[in-house]
Protein backbone atom coordinates (compact mmCIF):
# COMPACT_ATOMS: atom_id res chain seq x y z
CA UNK A 1 0.00 0.00 0.00
CA UNK A 2 1.49 3.96 -0.86
CA UNK A 3 0.04 7.11 0.08
CA UNK A 4 -0.60 8.49 -3.69
CA UNK A 5 -0.68 12.04 -4.41
CA UNK A 6 -0.07 14.75 -7.38
CA UNK A 7 2.85 17.18 -6.73
CA UNK A 8 1.84 20.20 -9.05
CA UNK A 9 4.84 23.19 -9.86
CA UNK A 10 2.13 25.27 -10.82
CA UNK A 11 3.59 26.58 -14.22
CA UNK A 12 1.41 29.01 -16.09
CA UNK A 13 2.30 30.91 -19.61
CA UNK A 14 0.27 33.68 -21.62
CA UNK A 15 0.22 30.59 -24.89
CA UNK A 16 -3.45 30.27 -26.07
CA UNK A 17 -1.97 26.17 -25.60
CA UNK A 18 -1.80 26.25 -22.27
CA UNK A 19 -5.03 26.31 -19.58
CA UNK A 20 -3.51 28.12 -17.33
CA UNK A 21 -2.56 31.45 -18.41
CA UNK A 22 -2.06 33.82 -15.49
CA UNK A 23 -1.01 33.33 -11.60
CA UNK A 24 -4.80 33.42 -10.79
CA UNK A 25 -5.73 30.26 -13.49
CA UNK A 26 -3.05 28.52 -11.31
CA UNK A 27 -4.31 29.26 -7.92
CA UNK A 28 -7.58 28.62 -8.36
CA UNK A 29 -7.45 25.48 -10.69
CA UNK A 30 -4.82 24.26 -7.75
CA UNK A 31 -7.59 24.09 -5.30
CA UNK A 32 -9.79 22.40 -7.84
CA UNK A 33 -7.71 19.97 -8.35
CA UNK A 34 -7.21 19.13 -4.45
CA UNK A 35 -10.87 18.74 -5.02
CA UNK A 36 -10.95 16.44 -7.40
CA UNK A 37 -8.07 14.32 -6.29
CA UNK A 38 -9.81 13.71 -2.97
CA UNK A 39 -12.91 12.50 -4.56
CA UNK A 40 -10.69 10.22 -6.81
CA UNK A 41 -9.65 8.73 -3.47
CA UNK A 42 -6.12 10.28 -4.08
CA UNK A 43 -4.18 11.14 -0.61
CA UNK A 44 -2.01 13.89 -1.34
CA UNK A 45 -2.10 17.49 -2.47
CA UNK A 46 1.50 18.57 -2.97
CA UNK A 47 2.88 22.06 -4.34
CA UNK A 48 6.12 23.38 -5.62
CA UNK A 49 7.71 26.58 -4.78
CA UNK A 50 9.79 28.81 -6.95
CA UNK A 51 10.51 32.35 -6.57
CA UNK A 52 10.91 34.67 -9.76
CA UNK A 53 9.46 32.74 -11.70
CA UNK A 54 5.51 31.82 -13.21
CA UNK A 55 5.30 29.22 -11.15
CA UNK A 56 3.45 29.04 -7.91
CA UNK A 57 5.41 30.95 -4.84
CA UNK A 58 4.19 31.57 -1.51
CA UNK A 59 2.36 28.12 -0.40
CA UNK A 60 0.71 29.31 2.49
CA UNK A 61 -2.43 31.16 0.96
CA UNK A 62 -2.88 28.36 -1.32
CA UNK A 63 -2.27 25.46 1.50
CA UNK A 64 -5.11 27.15 3.68
CA UNK A 65 -7.38 27.56 0.65
CA UNK A 66 -7.11 23.63 -0.02
CA UNK A 67 -7.37 23.20 3.47
CA UNK A 68 -11.11 25.12 3.60
CA UNK A 69 -12.26 22.85 0.65
CA UNK A 70 -11.18 19.24 1.41
CA UNK A 71 -11.47 17.16 4.71
CA UNK A 72 -8.98 14.27 4.07
CA UNK A 73 -6.12 14.33 1.88
CA UNK A 74 -2.73 15.56 3.08
CA UNK A 75 -1.50 19.26 1.65
CA UNK A 76 1.90 19.78 1.24
CA UNK A 77 4.52 21.22 -0.73
CA UNK A 78 8.03 19.66 -2.24
CA UNK A 79 9.76 21.62 -1.19
CA UNK A 80 10.09 25.47 0.29
CA UNK A 81 13.47 26.62 -0.58
CA UNK A 82 14.43 28.29 3.11
CA UNK A 83 17.18 30.33 2.09
CA UNK A 84 14.31 32.68 1.08
CA UNK A 85 12.82 32.17 4.66
CA UNK A 86 12.38 33.59 7.96
CA UNK A 87 11.73 30.70 9.72
CA UNK A 88 9.70 32.79 12.53
CA UNK A 89 7.09 34.27 10.19
CA UNK A 90 6.70 30.51 8.64
CA UNK A 91 6.38 29.01 11.82
CA UNK A 92 2.97 31.16 12.29
CA UNK A 93 1.93 30.52 8.83
CA UNK A 94 2.78 26.62 9.11
CA UNK A 95 0.52 26.61 12.63
CA UNK A 96 -2.46 28.62 11.15
CA UNK A 97 -2.63 26.60 7.66
CA UNK A 98 -2.07 23.23 9.72
CA UNK A 99 -4.65 23.95 12.33
CA UNK A 100 -7.13 24.86 9.47
CA UNK A 101 -6.60 21.70 7.64
CA UNK A 102 -7.36 20.03 11.17
CA UNK A 103 -3.42 18.18 10.67
CA UNK A 104 -3.43 17.61 7.62
CA UNK A 105 -0.27 19.89 6.47
CA UNK A 106 3.28 17.59 4.87
CA UNK A 107 5.69 20.59 4.47
CA UNK A 108 8.73 19.58 2.31
CA UNK A 109 11.33 22.16 2.49
CA UNK A 110 14.53 22.43 1.85
CA UNK A 111 18.34 23.79 1.56
CA UNK A 112 17.03 25.07 -1.88
CA UNK A 113 18.23 24.50 -6.03
CA UNK A 114 18.81 26.18 -9.05
CA UNK A 115 17.20 28.99 -9.38
CA UNK A 116 15.77 32.00 -11.86
CA UNK A 117 18.09 34.69 -10.64
CA UNK A 118 21.54 35.27 -9.09
CA UNK A 119 21.27 35.25 -5.76
CA UNK A 120 17.43 35.92 -5.20
CA UNK A 121 17.51 35.38 -1.50
CA UNK A 122 19.45 38.43 -0.92
CA UNK A 123 16.51 40.12 -2.38
CA UNK A 124 14.85 39.09 0.53
CA UNK A 125 16.84 40.33 2.91
CA UNK A 126 19.10 37.01 3.89
CA UNK A 127 22.98 36.53 2.91
CA UNK A 128 25.21 33.60 4.57
CA UNK A 129 27.55 34.55 7.62
CA UNK A 130 30.90 34.76 6.82
CA UNK A 131 32.58 31.30 6.25
CA UNK A 132 28.49 30.21 5.18
CA UNK A 133 27.42 29.03 2.24
CA UNK A 134 24.43 29.88 0.70
CA UNK A 135 23.73 26.10 1.48
CA UNK A 136 24.41 26.60 4.85
CA UNK A 137 22.26 29.31 5.40
CA UNK A 138 19.11 26.87 4.03
CA UNK A 139 20.39 24.46 6.59
CA UNK A 140 20.38 26.97 9.40
CA UNK A 141 17.09 28.63 8.79
CA UNK A 142 15.54 25.20 8.80
CA UNK A 143 16.87 24.19 11.83
CA UNK A 144 15.15 27.46 13.60
CA UNK A 145 12.32 26.36 11.85
CA UNK A 146 12.74 22.87 13.41
CA UNK A 147 12.86 24.64 16.85
CA UNK A 148 10.45 26.74 16.52
CA UNK A 149 7.67 23.84 15.89
CA UNK A 150 8.92 22.31 18.86
CA UNK A 151 6.75 25.02 20.54
CA UNK A 152 8.62 25.80 23.47
CA UNK A 153 8.70 29.11 25.06
CA UNK A 154 12.03 31.41 24.53
CA UNK A 155 10.41 35.47 24.27
CA UNK A 156 10.82 37.28 27.64
CA UNK A 157 6.82 38.28 28.07
CA UNK A 158 6.44 42.56 28.39
CA UNK A 159 5.97 43.53 31.83
CA UNK A 160 3.10 45.68 30.61
CA UNK A 161 1.44 43.52 27.75
CA UNK A 162 -1.61 44.68 25.62
CA UNK A 163 -3.52 41.40 26.30
CA UNK A 164 -2.79 39.02 29.56
CA UNK A 165 0.39 36.47 29.22
CA UNK A 166 -0.13 32.55 29.80
CA UNK A 167 2.94 32.23 32.88
CA UNK A 168 5.99 31.83 31.76
CA UNK A 169 8.12 32.35 28.40
CA UNK A 170 5.83 32.74 25.40
CA UNK A 171 6.21 30.96 22.26
CA UNK A 172 5.18 31.75 18.89
CA UNK A 173 0.96 31.69 17.98
CA UNK A 174 -0.63 29.71 16.71
CA UNK A 175 0.91 26.85 16.98
CA UNK A 176 -0.27 22.96 15.84
CA UNK A 177 0.57 20.34 17.89
CA UNK A 178 2.12 17.63 15.74
CA UNK A 179 3.38 19.14 13.15
CA UNK A 180 7.24 18.81 13.25
CA UNK A 181 6.76 15.25 12.59
CA UNK A 182 5.17 16.20 9.55
CA UNK A 183 8.31 18.16 8.20
CA UNK A 184 10.04 16.57 4.95
CA UNK A 185 13.70 17.32 3.81
CA UNK A 186 14.01 17.15 -0.06
CA UNK A 187 17.52 15.88 -0.48
CA UNK A 188 19.70 15.23 -3.62
CA UNK A 189 21.98 13.38 -2.05
CA UNK A 190 23.38 10.76 0.36
CA UNK A 191 24.58 13.22 2.63
CA UNK A 192 22.05 15.09 2.86
CA UNK A 193 19.57 12.37 3.37
CA UNK A 194 21.59 11.46 6.31
CA UNK A 195 21.37 14.59 7.66
CA UNK A 196 17.38 14.74 7.23
CA UNK A 197 17.48 11.47 9.45
CA UNK A 198 19.66 13.27 12.11
CA UNK A 199 17.45 16.11 12.12
CA UNK A 200 14.36 13.83 12.66
CA UNK A 201 12.44 14.68 9.45
CA UNK A 202 10.93 12.91 6.79
CA UNK A 203 12.35 12.28 3.80
CA UNK A 204 10.96 13.53 -0.37
CA UNK A 205 13.42 12.77 -2.97
CA UNK A 206 12.32 13.95 -6.61
CA UNK A 207 13.24 13.14 -10.21
CA UNK A 208 16.37 14.84 -9.54
CA UNK A 209 19.57 14.01 -7.47
CA UNK A 210 23.27 14.00 -7.72
CA UNK A 211 24.95 11.36 -9.62
CA UNK A 212 27.20 9.82 -7.32
CA UNK A 213 27.92 6.42 -8.57
CA UNK A 214 26.99 6.11 -12.49
CA UNK A 215 24.21 3.91 -11.94
CA UNK A 216 20.56 3.77 -12.75
CA UNK A 217 18.61 6.61 -11.06
CA UNK A 218 16.33 4.24 -9.52
CA UNK A 219 19.35 2.54 -8.21
CA UNK A 220 20.76 5.71 -6.63
CA UNK A 221 17.48 7.18 -5.33
CA UNK A 222 17.08 3.21 -3.42
CA UNK A 223 20.49 3.03 -2.48
CA UNK A 224 19.85 6.78 -1.06
CA UNK A 225 16.73 6.08 0.93
CA UNK A 226 18.53 2.62 2.31
CA UNK A 227 21.40 4.97 3.98
CA UNK A 228 18.59 7.04 5.38
CA UNK A 229 16.44 4.40 7.30
CA UNK A 230 19.48 3.45 8.31
CA UNK A 231 20.88 6.80 9.53
CA UNK A 232 17.20 7.13 11.47
CA UNK A 233 17.52 3.86 13.15
CA UNK A 234 20.83 5.27 14.44
CA UNK A 235 19.69 8.18 15.85
CA UNK A 236 17.43 6.69 17.76
CA UNK A 237 13.81 8.19 17.11
CA UNK A 238 10.73 7.48 18.41
CA UNK A 239 8.57 7.17 15.33
CA UNK A 240 8.57 5.68 12.00
CA UNK A 241 9.97 8.01 9.38
CA UNK A 242 7.97 8.55 5.99
CA UNK A 243 9.80 8.37 2.42
CA UNK A 244 8.04 10.13 -0.55
CA UNK A 245 9.60 9.96 -4.17
CA UNK A 246 8.00 11.81 -6.91
CA UNK A 247 8.12 10.11 -10.95
CA UNK A 248 6.26 11.85 -14.07
CA UNK A 249 3.67 8.87 -14.29
CA UNK A 250 1.28 8.34 -17.65
CA UNK A 251 -1.02 5.45 -18.30
CA UNK A 252 -1.95 6.10 -22.34
CA UNK A 253 -5.15 4.76 -22.04
CA UNK A 254 -7.08 7.09 -25.14
CA UNK A 255 -6.02 9.12 -27.69
CA UNK A 256 -5.30 11.96 -26.29
CA UNK A 257 -2.89 10.59 -23.67
CA UNK A 258 -0.86 8.83 -26.86
CA UNK A 259 -0.70 12.33 -28.50
CA UNK A 260 0.43 14.08 -25.22
CA UNK A 261 2.70 11.18 -23.85
CA UNK A 262 2.86 9.01 -26.42
CA UNK A 263 6.72 9.80 -27.67
CA UNK A 264 8.21 9.98 -23.70
CA UNK A 265 11.70 9.20 -23.87
CA UNK A 266 12.14 6.16 -21.58
CA UNK A 267 15.91 6.87 -20.35
CA UNK A 268 17.46 8.65 -17.50
CA UNK A 269 19.36 12.22 -18.20
CA UNK A 270 22.63 13.85 -17.08
CA UNK A 271 23.13 17.07 -16.83
CA UNK A 272 25.05 19.68 -14.66
CA UNK A 273 23.42 21.43 -11.83
CA UNK A 274 26.13 24.29 -11.58
CA UNK A 275 30.40 24.34 -12.45
CA UNK A 276 30.55 21.15 -10.20
CA UNK A 277 27.81 19.20 -9.53
CA UNK A 278 26.79 16.55 -11.65
CA UNK A 279 22.96 15.44 -11.17
CA UNK A 280 21.01 12.38 -13.19
CA UNK A 281 17.37 12.56 -13.61
CA UNK A 282 15.21 10.34 -13.38
CA UNK A 283 12.85 8.79 -16.78
CA UNK A 284 9.47 9.75 -17.26
CA UNK A 285 6.91 6.70 -17.65
CA UNK A 286 3.97 6.77 -20.14
CA UNK A 287 2.78 3.37 -21.50
CA UNK A 288 -0.38 1.22 -22.17
CA UNK A 289 -1.20 0.24 -18.29
CA UNK A 290 -0.26 -3.55 -19.02
CA UNK A 291 3.30 -2.19 -20.18
CA UNK A 292 3.20 0.47 -17.60
CA UNK A 293 2.97 -1.64 -14.38
CA UNK A 294 5.58 -4.15 -15.70
CA UNK A 295 8.41 -0.97 -16.08
CA UNK A 296 6.75 0.38 -12.85
CA UNK A 297 7.88 -3.08 -11.09
CA UNK A 298 11.24 -2.54 -11.61
CA UNK A 299 11.35 0.71 -10.20
CA UNK A 300 13.61 0.22 -6.46
CA UNK A 301 13.01 3.46 -4.98
CA UNK A 302 9.27 3.18 -5.59
CA UNK A 303 9.22 0.14 -4.26
CA UNK A 304 11.30 1.88 -0.99
CA UNK A 305 9.28 4.51 -0.19
CA UNK A 306 5.56 4.69 0.89
CA UNK A 307 4.26 7.61 -0.14
CA UNK A 308 4.22 8.41 -3.92
CA UNK A 309 3.86 11.89 -5.54
CA UNK A 310 2.69 12.09 -9.13
CA UNK A 311 3.94 14.78 -11.14
CA UNK A 312 0.93 16.61 -13.31
CA UNK A 313 0.97 18.66 -16.34
CA UNK A 314 -0.53 21.50 -15.23
CA UNK A 315 -0.79 23.81 -17.91
CA UNK A 316 -3.20 20.74 -19.78
CA UNK A 317 -5.93 21.87 -17.11
CA UNK A 318 -8.12 20.05 -14.07
CA UNK A 319 -9.96 17.79 -16.15
CA UNK A 320 -7.24 16.35 -17.62
CA UNK A 321 -4.65 16.22 -14.73
CA UNK A 322 -7.94 14.68 -12.53
CA UNK A 323 -7.69 12.03 -15.97
CA UNK A 324 -4.37 11.07 -15.71
CA UNK A 325 -4.74 10.72 -11.39
CA UNK A 326 -7.78 8.36 -11.72
CA UNK A 327 -5.85 6.53 -14.87
CA UNK A 328 -2.79 5.94 -12.35
CA UNK A 329 -5.50 5.09 -9.32
CA UNK A 330 -7.53 2.83 -11.31
CA UNK A 331 -5.32 1.06 -14.14
CA UNK A 332 -2.04 0.88 -12.52
CA UNK A 333 -1.90 1.44 -8.87
CA UNK A 334 -4.42 -2.32 -7.87
CA UNK A 335 -2.11 -4.30 -9.89
CA UNK A 336 0.74 -3.44 -8.26
CA UNK A 337 -0.26 -3.86 -4.52
CA UNK A 338 -0.54 0.44 -4.08
CA UNK A 339 -3.92 -0.27 -3.55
Amino acid sequence: MKNIGFLSFGHWTPSPQSQARSAADVLLQSIELAVAAEELGADGAYFRVHHFARQLASPFPLLAAVAARTTRIEIGTAVIDMRYENPFYMAEDAGAADLISGGRLQLGISRGSPEQVVDGWRHFGYQPNDGQSDADMGRQHAEVFLELLKGNGFATPSPRPMFPNPPGLLRLEPFSEGLRNRIWWGSGSDATAIWAAKMGVNLQSSTLKDDETGEPFHIQQARQIRAYRAAWAEAGHTHAPRVSVSRSIFALVNDMDRAYFGGQKDADHIGMLDETTRAIFGRSYAAEPDVLIEQLRGDEAIAEADTLLLTVPNQLGVAYNAHVLEAILTHVAPALGWR
